[in-house]
């Protein structure tokens, strides 16, 4: 910085720069140029001079550091390069997924058997540990999936859905502790937090439709033991509880959004700390469920409609109910890589799922979204997306479009710890206020028994 200021003032220090300050010392004194200056006037011209050196440095090296202190928040500290930027910044707040399929892939592959295979190695899907780990990955919900079948009008079709469910929650429990030195279940945010700073991969699970409750909300209770931290309120087909959206096309309502059974539904999810995902359900279902919860919402893996225009992608008006300002629930629509939700056959790719990511968080705030791939329930994949190692790619193309490392941080996880903390704080405020489970059984059962009137319930009126 010195030798800088020194080259600067012997290359422009001319009689052009110092003669108007020398000229007015000097006139002032000897009214006669021509005399030679005094031994005291040259003391003082040295003096100022010296002064003047003083203030230019500091002047300089203010500058500098200006210079320096911009281009650090700029940048963020970080990287130029978009993907070593994105590396950077995963390395401290790891991705965290809302959607994986692994244990339905491995129930239809493997038979449920844990023993036939080793995720140390290439699997056939997208997810195995080493990719994981290339991927930066620090958690996700396994989800326990099922198919379901619409049986309109009555939803009574005795089903093997909740065997099932306890299957695939068996099985994605006996995966987590068959590799306890990668995996982790978790069950609240604390426990995610700490998994993540002890290096483990984070395993939360979700169950992927209401369908898979058998109409019981005692079967959800079930569920909450076994360690489920969210429920799917519909499947591609109506249920007891709440409309589905279909899948390519619109499904007639049944409901009009959420059954009275539905209602009791959210509020038993807000008292049990559940997390509310209304990925595959109905426009009408989302908003009331939005407007009803007291707890914040997710969509586990969905897009933006006015970037693609499918049932299954959340609308603008819908997403405009997302944010902090009044009127508004907190919550968090975590983006999906299906390629049919994702662009026209052939045109999905990593570019094209950063603009549902930029779209959402331009409607909603960039505290508002999140990762939902949907891998391995998936037949194909966007290009760039192919599997979980290449989630870094996504990062370094919302990095090129200028979201900071803060914003990088909240869409890999970190929105999702507000999401789920608020949720926990929910589940806490109705334990402290004594707030008793829900007994409410659905009508149209006609195996129950008499219900508190005398009557049987299953030979009430009433639709729901």
């Amino acid at each position: 910085m010195g030798q800088f200021f020194s080259s600067r003032r012997s290359t422009n220090g001319s009689a052009n720069e110092r003669g108007p300050l020398l000229g007015s010392s000097s006139q002032a004194a000897n009214p006669n140029r021509g005399d030679p200056p005094t031994q005291k006037q040259l003391e003082e011209h040295a003096k100022h001079e010296r002064v003047r050196a003083g203030i230019g440095a500091a002047i300089v090296a203010i500058f500098i550091l200006a210079v320096v202190l911009v281009s650090y928040f700029v940048s963020d500290g970080l990287p130029g390069d978009p993907l070593e930027a994105a590396l950077v910044v995963l390395g401290r707040a790891p991705v965290i997924d809302g959607h994986i399929d692994l244990p339905i892939l491995v129930r239809g592959i493997y038979s449920n058997n844990v023993s036939s295979f080793d995720l140390n190695y290439p699997m056939p899907g997208h997810v195995d540990i080493p990719r994981l780990r290339e991927g930066r990955v620090g958690g996700f919900f396994w989800s326990a999936y099922v198919g379901c079948t619409d049986d309109r009008p009555d939803f009574l079709k005795p089903t093997n859905q909740v065997r099932d469910t306890l299957e695939q929650i068996d099985l994605a429990r006996q995966i987590i502790a068959h590799y306890p030195e990668t995996f982790q279940l978790v069950t609240n945010v604390d426990e995610l937090q700490a998994a993540i700073r002890d290096g483990k991969i984070a395993s939360l699970i979700g169950i992927e439709g209401a369908h898979q409750l058998g109409n019981s909300l005692g079967v959800l209770r079930t569920y909450k033991e076994l360690g489920v931290k969210y429920l799917t309120l519909t499947h591609t087909c109506h249920n007891a509880f709440a409309d589905s959206c279909g899948y390519l096309e619109w499904m007639p309502p049944r409901h009009g959004g959420l059954s009275h059974l539905g209602e009791t539904l959210i509020k038993e999810l807000n008292r049990l700390g559940i997390l509310v995902d209304l990925s595959h359900t109905s426009d009408s279902t989302a908003r009331q469920a939005i407007q009803l919860s007291e707890a914040p919402v997710i969509w586990s893996h969905s897009s933006a409609r006015a970037v693609w225009n499918v049932p299954r992608n959340v609308p603008d008006d819908v997403l405009k109910l997302i944010g902090e300002k009044k009127g508004q629930k907190d919550g968090l629509i975590m983006v999906n890589f299906a390629p049919q939700f994702v662009a026209a056959e052939g045109f999905a790719n990593v570019q094209r799922v950063a603009d549902h990511i930029d779209h959402i968080a331009n409607v909603t705030g960039k505290r508002h979204v999140g990762i939902g791939s949907d891998f391995d329930g998936i037949a194909s994949v966007p290009r760039g997306l192919e599997d979980v190692s290449k989630y870094p790619q996504l990062f370094a193309e919302l990095r090129s479009r200028g979201w900071s490392r803060f914003d990088l941080a909240g869409l890999a996880g970190t929105n999702l710890f507000r999401v789920m903390q608020g949720a926990e704080d929910v589940a806490r405020e109705k334990q402290r206020d004594n707030v008793i489970p829900a007994w409410d059984i659905y009508r149209k059962r006609r195996d129950i028994g008499p219900g508190k009137s005398g009557d049987v319930v299953g030979d009430l009126t009433d639709e729901l």
